[in-house]
């Protein structure tokens, strides 16, 4: 099932009264499910970062692809763009960890759009490899922005994170 954001919905509002967009990219739907804690927990409007060309199915072919994107700085295209971007001050962004660093379709999505006066917050699922350069690389290239802490979980503990994402949106005051 694919969720893309309504164009036509006004943005929701935290309790502070900002807008908040949850953006995210997952391959195998960890990252998803964190994705959906946030927005449940903020309000806020969920969309899907997704490639043009989509990635192998395949675990290990899927690796290499982005193993080689790693390895040559690539930046994929995106099947679909926020239209609104504008109207959004706080944006969370969710990826797995690929080889020690972001997708590099984030960095794709982050590149599309003027951050600066932003709060921009990263999340993070992975298979093992922990936090690596994932949140020094997304604060690097987000450097316009009012970074916020990250969150990090394993990825088999996403679907049921739900009460360690609401002490985290606490303890960077997103949420009351």
């Amino acid at each position: 099932m694919m969720m893309t954001l309504n164009m036509n919905v006004e943005a929701q509002k935290t309790t502070s009264g900002k807008k908040v967009l949850v953006a995210y990219f997952s391959r195998s739907g960890n990252t998803k499910a964190v994705a959906n804690h946030i927005k449940e927990l903020t309000g806020g409007d969920l969309f899907e970062i997704e490639v043009a060309k989509p990635y192998p199915s395949d675990y290990h072919t899927c690796t290499e692809v982005a193993k080689k994107e790693k390895e040559t700085n690539a930046r994929p295209e995106l099947k679909t763009k926020v239209k609104n971007m504008e109207e959004y001050d706080i944006i969370f962004v969710g990826f797995p960890n690929w080889w020690g660093t972001m997708p590099m379709p984030i960095l794709t999505f982050l590149e599309s759009y003027k951050l600066e006066g932003k709060i921009v917050i990263p999340f993070c699922t992975h298979g093992g490899g922990g936090e690596q350069n994932c949140f020094k690389d997304f604060v690097k290239n987000t450097s316009k922005a009012t970074n916020k802490k990250g969150f990090l979980t394993g990825g088999g503990m996403a679907s049921s994170a739900r009460p360690q994402v609401e002490k985290w949106l606490r303890e960077i005051d997103i949420i009351k």
